[in-house]
């Protein structure tokens, strides 16, 4: 696959950090877990920094679904409820997204969703934006997108929760990564500019505790008393005392960059098997997050819940 190639000049402007209200799109799959929610509700609170145009329904396959397309379709009918107890519309919002992973790295999956995304890019350049993807599922309808219109790739940034930190010595089995490799590898080797979170040394330390959800979350409203039973509900299934609500981080990165360590470093290798090969630094470079500060994230979380009721 041929991409366009971007400036390093240009691509240097889209790795910083914005400094003011941006166009965004989010591709979720909102009923895989509990973070999806958390972020979604964050999106849609954080006006003042993100100008949120679509959000986008992700496939996934777990204990949640019967497949990918079920898991699709149960994250498109659980963004419907999120936007419904917020009392918000999603006419012309909400869109359904790829039914299956990308077969191969050349080879898209059409789907309402990545037409979405390309039809927003192409308003945001018209505009004279840049539109900002944020990922917190399997990347396919984001590597979809870019497959059926590369160019795409000049006037986009993803965002993506996916992987684990490049430092990580174990198996990269990262769930948002190993749905689909050939999708994520898109998105390490198509160019586009790419700001990532890993998630085990990175993203996990962004854990909560029923005690604290009952304090700062469960009386704000509808959506607060949502996301505190549904989560203290995981929190039982599963049996732990605490979870990891990995998805803000996306929306953080807006909110509340000061929470935010990263570095800009060259792109690595996805191999086949998700592993990373990182010997190859003359490759484009990315933005990586390598540290964060739960605490502030957390605090602008539960403050704007605490608004919004």
């Amino acid at each position: 696959m041929n991409y366009p190639e971007i400036s390093a000049e240009l691509r240097k402007s889209r790795l910083e950090i914005p400094q003011k209200k941006v166009r965004a799109i989010l591709d979720t799959d909102t009923y895989n877990e509990i973070d999806d929610q958390f972020a979604l509700t964050f999106a849609l609170m954080a006006k003042d920094k993100l100008d949120l145009r679509a959000v986008t329904a992700a496939p996934f396959f777990n204990t949640h679904s019967t497949g990918p397309a079920d898991g699709m379709e149960r994250s498109y009918q659980e963004i419907l409820n999120i936007f419904s107890l917020m009392g918000i519309s999603p006419d012309g919002m909400v869109f359904r997204g790829s039914t299956g992973y990308l077969p191969a790295p050349e080879t898209p999956v059409e789907s309402d969703a990545a037409r979405r995304i390309i039809e927003l890019a192409k308003e945001a350049e018209q505009d004279g934006e840049v539109l900002y993807v944020l990922a917190i599922g399997a990347i396919t309808n984001v590597a979809s997108a870019i497959l059926l219109a590369p160019e795409i790739i000049r006037n986009i940034v993803v965002v993506w929760l996916g992987g684990h930190a490049f430092e990580w010595h174990g198996k990269n089995d990262e769930f948002n990564l190993y749905q689909d490799v050939p999708a994520a590898q898109v998105i390490f080797d198509s160019g586009v500019p790419f700001v990532m979170f890993p998630c085990s040394m990175v993203t996990d330390h962004l854990l909560t505790t029923e005690p604290e959800l009952k304090a700062r979350c469960k009386n704000s409203g509808r959506i607060g008393e949502y996301l505190y039973t549904h989560t203290y509900e995981e929190m039982l299934r599963c049996g732990h005392d605490s979870r990891v609500i990995w998805d803000i981080v996306t929306v953080a990165y807006f909110v509340c960059p000061e929470a935010i360590q990263s570095i800009i470093r060259p792109t690595a290798k996805l191999n086949d098997d998700g592993s990373y090969d990182l010997s190859d630094t003359s490759r484009h470079e990315m933005r990586y997050a390598y540290a964060l500060n739960r605490d502030i994230i957390f605090r602008k979380l539960f403050e704007s819940l605490s608004a919004y009721k």
